[in-house]
């Protein structure tokens, strides 16, 4: 079993009170890891050894400091294997998507924020009489504090612009999937980062979250997960004015038009409603069909989600593995009951004591991907962020009707249109409340874009020229003509 220990100031260390926080596989059941149950005492050794390190680490330049972010991908890439396997007991996921997602992702981030931030030009605007340039300054210490279903990955996306951009770093990660983060800070501390710049510590939301949010000296906060708790971190925060970036939940639309190439829509509508089981922000978890097609469809897509192998995690041929814990599989379960308690008709999958099944080796919380008809798109469990393998189909006749159905969400995150004819895709794609859309995929990603959500799905935006901005303060200096002065 792992004794895993906060990062501070370059040098591991357990937290003060000596008290600690069981980790489990969630596919086994087996205790792997004890981790520091930190309080604020531990956040404030944190800050005053990030607040110490950022006079040497600011003053670096942006191209030394995109140089360390290929050196960290580097090494990451060489620990592929190590992460996959990693972050695999951690979640339950399949090794082959902790190695494909995961790993790959983590190290892209770094490389991909290296190459953008050699990129930048300096900003100028001339008139007649003078010439204003952007100057750019870090804020100074962040805090990043993010979710369980990708640990590393969600990690390295705040990790890397926030250090590109001269900033010192106070990280939370989740206490269920504590790991990767850890082998984050091993990494550093091989690659002989700066002390104090990056520091890590663990512990329970209400406690180090809470602690990092009200702490005046971190002046941005950083934040993926639920909405429920994204309410209470702009609650502490925003009348400190930080600056706030919140990703929160979704309840993602995949919408079938009738013209949809079928075979390919199925896929990716199976791809989105159960990835990583269903434990992504951006699965689409309400499937909206034309009525034309519906019944041609949904037998596909049931045919499709039967044939997914679910299995042992370290399998290389398992697609889905179990859910983070025991306790989110009842919460799942509980979704499935009230589904059938709403009307609905289950196609498949269910509850484990409607199905009996119990996992590859009986134990470990594993679930059957559902699919669930029959109600409506204003029912609770197809309006409620479930985020598991779970997700309601519903049909339409017009085009009207689906964007109504669509948008009748209180979030606004992301989702996918199935179409043969693009431009029309297109033209419903931009009249859904989404921060983003994909037309006839799902999941692709240009690191460039802008990354986040609308209503209740978050404030803010990530990736890109979106990410440095949030990392940095910008100063406009306007320097008049020699001649006019």
């Amino acid at each position: 079993m792992l004794d895993i220990q906060n990062f501070i100031d370059g040098s591991f260390t357990h937290a003060i009170n000596g008290e600690s926080i069981k980790d489990f596989n969630p596919a086994t059941a087996q205790c792997i890891a004890t981790i520091p149950r930190s309080q604020s005492e531990d956040v404030e050794l944190a800050v005053s050894a990030a607040q110490s390190a950022q006079p040497a680490w600011t003053a670096l330049t942006l191209e030394q400091r995109a140089d360390w972010l290929d050196r960290i991908a580097d090494a990451l890439e060489k620990k592929t294997e190590d992460i996959a396997h990693t972050e695999s007991i951690d979640t339950g996921k399949p090794i082959a998507l902790a190695r494909s997602v995961d790993a790959a992702r983590s190290v892209s981030n770094f490389r991909f924020f290296a190459s953008f931030g050699r990129q930048q030009t300096e900003m100028t605007f001339e008139m007649e009489d003078a010439m204003n340039y952007v100057h750019r300054s870090p804020v100074g210490t962040v805090g990043l504090i993010t979710p369980w279903n990708l640990p590393l990955y969600l990690l390295t996306w705040k990790v890397a612009p926030a250090l590109l951009m001269g900033n010192t770093i106070i990280a939370k990660p989740s206490e269920v999937t504590p790991l990767t983060a850890n082998l984050l800070a091993e990494t550093l501390l091989e690659l002989e980062l700066p002390k104090g710049v990056f520091n890590l510590v663990h512990g329970l939301g209400p406690e180090v979250g809470q602690a990092i949010l009200e702490h005046t000296k971190i002046k941005a906060i950083s934040f993926t997960g639920g909405t429920e708790t994204g309410r209470i971190v702009a609650r502490t925060a925003a009348p400190m004015f930080k600056k706030l970036s919140l990703e929160l939940g979704g309840k993602n639309a995949t919408i079938i038009l009738k013209d949809a190439e079928l075979e390919n829509a199925v896929d990716g509508a199976v791809r989105a409603a159960f990835s990583n089981s269903g434990q992504v922000c951006l699965c689409g978890s309400r499937i909206f069909i034309d009525a034309s097609i519906a019944e041609q469809f949904t037998h596909k897509f049931v045919e499709k989600v039967n044939a997914i192998h679910i299995g042992d995690p370290m399998d290389e041929n398992t697609v889905m593995g179990s859910v983070i814990s025991p306790e989110h599989l009842l919460k799942v379960e509980s979704y499935i009951e009230l589904a059938i308690e709403e009307g609905g008709t289950v196609l498949t999958g269910g509850t484990r004591e409607m199905t009996g099944f119990k996992g590859p080796q009986g134990i470990g919380a594993f679930l059957l991907p559902t699919v669930v008809g029959d109600l409506p798109h204003t029912s609770r469990c197809a309006t409620e962020e479930i985020f598991g393998p779970m997700v309601t189909v519903h049909t339409f006749t017009s085009e009207t009707e689906a964007l109504k159905m669509v948008n009748a969400s209180e979030y606004g995150l992301a989702g996918s249109v199935w179409t043969k004819d693009l431009e029309r895709g297109r033209a419903f794609s931009e009249k859904i409340d989404s921060g983003i859309v994909w037309v006839n995929t799902w999941l692709h990603r240009d690191l460039r874009t802008p990354f986040g959500g609308v209503k209740n799905s978050g404030v803010g935006r990530e990736g890109g020229q979106w990410s440095l901005d949030f990392f940095s303060e910008m100063t406009n200096v306007c320097v008049k003509n020699q001649e006019t002065v």
